[in-house]
């Protein structure tokens, strides 16, 4: 089944104007009474040296910096003495921790040089074992400084490096859809971002995840695929946007792009990891055999299930659990992409997805905040649904530090207790599934949509943008778009459902 675009709705793409937040959102309407109210009908927009862009980099540098400023009852003391504190302050961070307990201090080279103790080989992929021995160069302290200065200034110059990674992931997101630039003020402005982004290196997967997501809206697909191989390269849910966008083009029949998308991909991911497989196959290894065996951990409904039930489950059954229902949601997914009315936008897929793997998975580590962020912003960019979803894991943020801090306290019980922290578990699934449900219903019910409220079809899809479909399971209605004059301008209503022209 196939159905065209009609001329009405490709006069519509002629007069989409900029979309301004303040006259649509009307959370951004309040919160810009705070710098002067709404924008104005005669504002020039986009003039002068504060364009939307270097405004959102401005404020992603802003928001990092007050992350930072969190974080600094740990950087001063609370890494070094001992572990409750830096729970009871929330300001834990892997960074400092593994500088030592990697090697890195010592000269080590990751993956070729064995690590002392049980874990041999650093346990994270090529890519980010890169940047953090980048990191561990640029960190130029003599070897006579106090460890505490040393792993200070490391983890300071991994903050300066995933700052950088910070504003192009919001940068990014405020390219991808041409007419709404300020889309990116959601990363820009996540409270979640600041308070995770120097956990851990997921940052740097976070911002070549995004910078392919450009490149696709852009219909550059081989670009797409290349950076999606690095990042790849540096996290593994990155792979996962490669089957939405396998779904996406079977519906289009836009074959030639998912080819080139695949191509860059595996071209980009062996080139980074083929080296170290070669030449040091069982430090190579490390990150993958570790994932395997790791058992479930924090964030998880499996460990929910485990606390209350008081039976373990054992590694093996849940690494197949989490594959089964990972299954189960790429089936759904694929059901879903065929079968709806119409095309789903690429960003609501790729939401879909990873928050799925997100959900599924046997450990959820409070970064992993990070993976979801852009991907809410571009798939749901309305500040209410943000919001609530962003307080749920702010409260998750907090409760699973209390949580380790009451582990640690000894006699003193410091913290928050198991059932509390089962609670801040639930309020995590609860907002993922919330800003899930609410994308599901904007796809079957695209005048919801605030993408596609101003008669776009899918700014982030590139080659898919606009493209009519070849295939569709079933007989699935298309809804019409039609203009309505308005004293605004232009609006898009979606009318009645019709069917697609058949072929």
């Amino acid at each position: 089944m196939c159905g065209m675009p009609s001329a009405e709705e490709t006069s519509v793409d002629q007069e989409r104007p900029v979309v301004r937040p303040t006259h649509q959102d009307e959370v951004a309407a309040a919160g810009s009474e705070l710098i002067g109210g709404r924008v104005g009908r005669r504002a020039l927009l986009g003039k002068g040296p504060l364009t939307p862009v270097r405004v959102i980099a401005l404020v992603a540098i802003g928001l990092f910096a007050l992350g930072i400023v969190q974080k600094i009852p740990c950087y001063e003391w609370a890494w070094f003495r001992g572990t409750t504190s830096q729970y009871t302050h929330a300001c834990y961070s892997d960074i400092p921790h593994l500088y030592i307990g990697r090697g890195f201090a010592e000269g080590l080279v990751p993956y070729f040089d064995q690590l002392p103790g049980d874990m041999k080989y650093l346990e994270y992929p090529v890519l980010t074992g890169l940047f953090m021995q980048i990191a561990a160069w640029l960190t130029l302290t003599p070897d006579s400084d106090p460890v505490q200065q040393r792993e200070q200034m490391y983890w300071m110059v991994n903050a300066g490096m995933l700052m950088f990674c910070a504003v192009v992931t919001a940068v990014c997101v405020a390219r991808t859809h041409r007419r709404r630039p300020w889309d990116g003020l959601l990363v820009a402005l996540a409270p979640a971002l600041a308070l995770t982004a120097t956990i851990n290196w997921d940052l740097l997967a976070v911002a070549l995840t995004a910078a392919a997501m450009l490149m696709w809206s852009r219909g550059r697909a081989l670009a797409f695929g290349l950076l999606i191989g690095l990042a790849t390269a540096a996290k593994f849910y990155p792979a996962l946007l490669l089957w939405p966008v396998l779904l996406l083009c079977w519906r289009a029949g836009k074959w030639k792009a998912f080819f080139h998308a695949v191509l860059g991909a595996a071209a980009a991911w062996l080139a980074v990891n083929l080296p170290v497989m070669v030449f040091a196959p069982e430090g190579w290894k490390r990150f993958y055999t570790f994932n395997r065996e790791r058992p479930l951990d924090f964030g998880s409904f499996w460990l929910v299930i485990t606390q209350r039930t008081g039976m373990a489950i054992d590694v093996d059954t849940v690494n197949m659990g989490s594959t089964l229902l990972m299954v189960v949601a790429v089936l759904a997914l694929a059901g879903l992409t065929l079968a709806a009315p119409r095309r789903p936008r690429f960003a609501q897929l790729a939401l879909l997805l990873v928050a799925a793997f997100v959900l599924t998975n046997k450990v959820y580590s409070p970064q992993y905040v990070l993976w979801l962020i852009p991907l809410v912003a571009l798939a749901r960019p309305r500040w209410r649904d943000f919001l609530i979803w962003q307080a749920c894991e702010c409260m998750y943020f907090l409760g699973i530090w209390l949580y380790l801090a009451y582990t640690t306290s000894g006699d003193k019980h410091q913290g928050l207790p198991e059932e509390g922290y089962q609670v801040a578990i639930a309020l995590h699934l609860l907002g993922t599934l919330y800003i899930c449900a609410v994308v599901v219903r904007d796809i079957f019910r695209p005048e919801r949509d605030p993408v596609r409220r101003d008669g776009s079809d899918d700014p982030s899809g590139g080659v898919i943008d606009d493209a009519p479909d070849v295939f569709v399971l079933g007989e699935a209605p298309h809804p019409a778009r039609h203009t309505v004059r308005t004293a605004e301008g232009p609006r898009v209503e979606w009318g009645a459902a019709r069917r697609p022209a058949a072929d």
